[in-house]
């Protein structure tokens, strides 16, 4: 879920994650960074649970 980060950026790259898949997640918890052409940013999390499977890997 790329959380809305201003209305002229539509698109970023996942520059880091910070969970691993079969992590306990609390919500709000931040998951991964993401880079944009304007701002780097944490991603929280939208709600508690666990990481079950990471669709983007890092770079993409």
């Amino acid at each position: 879920v790329m959380p809305q980060m201003g209305e002229s950026i539509t698109e970023g790259t996942v520059s880091k994650w910070l969970k691993a898949v079969g992590d306990k997640i609390d919500k709000d918890e931040a998951i991964l960074e993401i880079s944009t052409d304007k701002v780097d940013a944490e991603v929280p999390s939208p709600g508690e649970g666990i990481l079950l499977e990471i669709r983007h890997q890092e770079g993409e």
